[in-house]
């Protein structure tokens, strides 16, 4: 009897047994079908190979091959100046390594715009025909600290015009307010050339790029009179006309009419004198000079 019992359980145990592996096959070969199925669904999306950074970086640092890494990105969304290889990074070998002109997270693609060229260091980026010029400043005339490297201010001169000047008629003061010039664009703020710094800066100096005709009008503005800045929006698109204000302007006060003194043309006639008077014959000769 104990024989019998333990030939079912034997037989019982192979049939549980050959089940659960029959199941198991069955369910692997479902999975691999829906995953085939999801495969030939799934759309091919193209991608390329870019560089990107492999840790958080700032401006002024050193790029060097163990700060980047390349990864697959999507073709159609390749954003303009990537680098596809270590050697379009490095031209001229790993150990002449390029400066981060824009802070970069972790994985973000390092372009073009975001870094110097081989050897160079990040320092002002001067357009090729621009030139550098520094303007003095004040927490009033700098926009009160709220001005960052790569902002676009407008200029304005106040002095005092010549006294012969026809603009000075009836202004107390000959002082004049001008836009001198308009849409300039600052590359640093006191020794600050970092367009993404976050810090509050109360400058003393600001340098502009501008045209070497345009430095000339800043020089001769900045030792006649005072310059004060006008921060321009950054979506700002528009252009500022020709503007100047003196005090009678500021005040809406017209000048009065000038008057123009009628010169009355002198007549001279002959005169004779009969019995003690003076009679005016009425006959027009040239007057004597006087």
């Amino acid at each position: 009897m104990r024989l019998v019992f333990a030939l079912v359980l034997m037989i019982g145990l192979g049939l549980a047994g050959f089940a659960v592996y029959m199941a198991k096959g069955y369910i692997e070969s479902y999975q691999a079908q829906l995953e085939k199925e999801r495969a030939a669904r799934k759309p091919e999306i193209p991608t390329v190979e870019i560089i990107v950074v492999s840790r958080d970086v700032k401006y002024g640092e050193r790029l060097k091959k163990e700060d980047v890494r390349l990864i697959k990105f999507p073709k159609a969304s390749l954003p303009e100046g990537t680098f596809a290889t270590f050697e379009d990074l490095f031209p001229k070998g790993e150990s002449v390594t390029r400066s981060v002109m824009r802070a970069m997270e972790k994985n973000e693609a390092v372009l073009t715009v975001k870094v110097t060229e081989p050897g160079e260091d990040a320092g002002l980026r001067i357009k090729p025909g621009m030139r550098a010029f520094a303007i003095k400043v004040n927490a009033e005339s700098g926009v009160s600290g709220f001005l960052r490297p790569g902002d676009k201010v407008d200029v304005y001169w106040t002095g005092r015009l010549n006294g012969d000047d026809l603009r000075t008629e009836g202004n107390s003061t000959g002082e004049v307010t001008k836009l001198i010039e308009a849409g300039v664009e600052l590359i640093a703020v006191d020794q600050t050339s970092d367009g993404d710094t976050s810090e509050t800066i109360l400058a003393r100096t600001v340098t502009v790029t501008v045209r070497p005709e345009q430095v000339a009008a800043l020089a001769q503005a900045q030792a006649t009179g005072k310059l004060s800045l006008s921060l321009v929006g950054a979506l700002d698109s528009t252009v500022a006309g020709q503007i100047e204000v003196d005090q009678n302007a500021l005040l809406g006060i017209q000048a009065a009419p000038v008057v123009e003194e009628q010169v009355v043309e002198k007549v001279c006639t002959i005169k004779n004198t009969r019995n003690g008077e003076t009679v005016d014959t009425g006959i027009v000769i040239p007057c004597p000079p006087e």
